[in-house]
């Protein structure tokens, strides 16, 4: 059977064109032989269930694995000690029935099975705990827990009962035989579920996961790992795609999010090749079929883009933080201490880069332009109304004119909001352009912010319109000298990006200023400049 790209649960190199993890598992594996309990939270659809299968399958050979879910778990299931210990006996108890963990007696297996089926009410934790000291004692080699999906257990008094026999044992395992290492995966860092847990009254410092080492695997995957799948589907189809340029474009565009990394190539592979403009797979795995499957995720609505957007409406202050970040331009200093960037950063909105808070990944960041510009209200904005009305002037031939796109846009903006003061262009300008830009290209082309000129209190647009790219600045007048070195940077820019020609858009608030396009000239390179 042919693989395929995989973005819907587990991953199984049998089946699927897959990224090398072995380095990752290596670095999780050293925590498993210090003896660590520790807890893999990652954002949604981050492969934490391949990697634990991967996990293992790696260690399986010195290590007796108990590899459980709590996902389909029902409520009810936590509702008292007894309910929790019968079923979760019953987890224990199907790793070994169905052959998944050797090495367990016969004897034990079969307490296993009465405990899971126990309706007299007397499975308890403590009945629970010495069952598995025995199991750790008898078995041939260490014993490891690994525990996935589990949020399924948030805000449950139960559940923080059996860390707290975890955390018992881990305290007494030079006198009693238990665990070697216990793994627990989920979106949210056992950190917040305890809060929520524990009463107000008790102390965090009690936490009954406080013996949980800290996790810092990067499990983001890297263009070296990417090109190496790549290499492996070309094997198999052979292209003639340029592997190390389209890996690089996967991670610029996805940051390594690894169902992002599988969505697209599933995208190119499916849905791209064999269409109209892409009759097959060759033509397919080139930049244009790439962009072409970028704009199919973005107009698409999979689960994971749901949850994203749904935590907005969960929690305002959060989506309070993503406005600020994506329109005023604000740097917000990364602090992880912080409820709403620890929030953002479980969640997988954002990242750290160098002390400060960026959104997480490319793809992220242009969902969550288009879901803020998609807003009712601000599709009645006059302005945007304006590109509506007028859009297919700027379209000839299949080649967007930005310069015209600039004047048209200079001519709006002069006329409906020529009185606003520097505030409202710091929370509003860069808004207002990309709500005029947004109806010109939709369907056609896409756009991204470079996040990385942001803390240069400056934004680059890029816009992909068929199979041409176009860098646009847009800044606060700051002064002619500083004017000056933007100029420089933006042709610094375009040397980057092998581009000849640049835009500008600068708000100024000069009462002297020149409204208009103009041309400069900055060494080999043409910047047209927007001034309102």
């Amino acid at each position: 059977m042919a693989k395929k790209f995989n973005v819907t649960g587990l991953c199984l190199p049998k089946y699927h064109y897959m990224v090398d993890i072995s380095d990752k598992l290596e670095e999780i594996k050293t925590y498993i032989d210090a003896g660590e309990y520790f807890t893999m939270n990652r954002a949604r659809q981050y492969g934490k269930t391949t990697t634990l299968e991967a996990l293992k399958e790696r260690i399986k050979d010195e290590y007796v694995v108990f590899s459980l879910s709590f996902e389909g778990l029902t409520s009810e299931i936590f509702a008292d000690e007894n309910t929790f210990c019968v079923r979760f006996s019953g987890l224990l108890y199907d790793t070994i029935e169905f052959g998944e963990v050797r090495g367990i007696s016969d004897g034990l297996k079969e307490e296993l099975f009465q405990f899971s089926t126990d309706e007299s009410g007397r499975v308890n934790f403590r009945s629970m705990t010495n069952i598995i000291i025995k199991i750790c004692r008898e078995s041939p080699c260490p014993v490891v827990l690994m525990i996935d999906e589990v949020d399924q257990a948030s805000n449950n008094e139960i559940f923080a009962a059996f860390l707290g026999q975890l955390r018992d044992l881990y305290m007494k395992r030079n006198k009693r035989q238990t665990f070697r290492s216990v793994i627990l995966a989920g979106v949210r860092d056992i950190k917040s579920l305890k809060v929520k847990m524990r009463s107000e009254n008790e102390h965090e410092k009690n936490s009954p996961w406080n013996i949980a080492a800290e996790f810092d695997v990067d499990m983001s995957l890297q263009k070296i790992g990417i090109s190496g799948m790549l290499r492996e589907y070309e094997n198999d189809y052979h292209t003639g795609m340029n592997i190390e340029r389209i890996a690089e474009m996967l991670y610029d565009y996805t940051s390594g999010y690894p169902f992002l990394v599988s969505r697209i190539c599933k995208l190119i592979d499916e849905k791209i090749a064999g269409n109209k403009t892409f009759p097959d797979k060759r033509s397919a795995w080139t930049k244009e079929g790439f962009l072409s499957a970028i704009r199919i995720l973005l107009a698409e609505k999979n689960t994971l883009f749901e949850s994203l957007t749904g935590k907005l409406k969960d929690y305002p202050e959060l989506n309070e933080m993503i406005l600020e970040i994506l329109f005023s331009g604000k740097s917000v200093p990364f602090r992880p201490l912080n409820p709403v960037i620890g929030l953002a950063a479980m969640f997988g909105f954002i990242k750290n880069r160098d002390g400060e808070v960026v959104i997480a990944n490319r793809v992220f960041e242009t969902v969550l332009y288009n879901l803020y510009l998609s807003k009712e209200e601000i599709q009645k904005n006059e302005i945007y109304n304006a590109s509506v009305r007028e859009k297919n002037q700027f379209v000839i031939g299949g080649h967007l004119n930005m310069r015209l796109v600039l004047e048209k846009f200079v001519e709006h903006y002069s006329s409906l909001y020529a009185d606003s003061g520097e505030r409202f262009v710091e929370e509003s300008g860069r808004k207002l352009f990309l709500l005029y830009l947004q109806p010109i290209i939709n369907g056609t082309g896409n756009y991204y912010i470079e996040s990385r000129t942001r803390s240069m209190g400056r934004t680059d647009i890029i816009v992909d319109y068929y199979k041409e790219q176009y860098i646009i600045e847009t800044k606060i007048w700051r002064g002619q000298e500083y004017n000056n070195r933007g100029e420089l940077q933006v042709a610094g820019y375009l040397e980057d990006y092998h581009k000849d020609t640049g835009y500008m858009l600068s708000f100024n608030f000069n009462k002297n200023k020149q409204v208009g396009v103009k041309e400069i000239v900055v060494g080999s390179k043409l910047i047209i400049e927007a001034v309102v």
